[in-house]
């Protein structure tokens, strides 16, 4: 498929006044079509695969657990394993443990696309990091994570009131760093990633 040259930051808008944002969402977008691309002869939709590998890895899992995984809501999480069950790549079942636990678990079919999700996976990779040298790549990823950390530690109320002109702005809340080695558990108001299943 043949790929428009990505546009400036003048070019979208040239009375930008955040280019580190814009830059933030072409990345993401580019990053999400290239996905798409790669995964549609399995299938797939970009964000289906993450739940897919979690399974594999990890086995069945509760769907509340799957959407923190991911970071998406429940309801979201439902439309997923909805379109993945309608696949035939992910069943549904009772847990052994208790039967009012509902357990979502890979099928054989699933496993099968394995190898080439992982064959996916490793063309993104390299698509992405394109000439960078393994010591930028890993910069870059330090960059990111770090950003990713800057946003999601500054939510602004959801209940806030519109703010009216002259009228304070709400002051976003801050949380406390978290453990090491363990990621912040994200905010209720903070952005939701977007649907895995769309």
């Amino acid at each position: 498929m043949e790929r428009m040259a990505p546009a400036s930051d003048s070019e979208v808008n040239p009375d930008v006044t955040g280019p580190l944002s814009l830059a933030i969402f072409s990345l993401a977008r580019a990053h999400r079509a290239l996905a798409a691309d790669l995964l549609r002869p399995l299938g797939l939709r970009p964000g289906q695969e993450l739940l897919l590998m979690f399974l594999w890895e990890h086995g069945p899992q509760r769907q509340t657990d799957l959407a923190q995984h991911v970071a998406t809501d429940s309801a979201s999480m439902t439309r997923t394993v909805q379109r993945l069950e309608r696949s035939g790549f992910v069943r549904r079942r009772p847990s052994a443990d208790d039967r009012r636990v509902t357990l979502v678990e890979p099928t054989p079919a699933s496993l099968a696309l394995r190898p080439r999700v992982s064959e996916v996976w490793a063309q993104l990779e390299r698509a992405t990091a394109g000439d960078l040298s393994p010591a930028l790549c890993e910069e870059a990823t330090t960059l990111l994570r770090t950003l990713e950390q800057n946003v999601g530690d500054t939510a602004v109320p959801a209940t806030a009131p519109p703010s009216r002109k002259g009228a304070p702005m709400p002051t976003p809340r801050r949380r406390e760093p978290s453990a090491p080695g363990r990621r912040p558990a994200r905010a209720s108001a903070s952005p939701r990633r977007p649907d895995p299943g769309r």
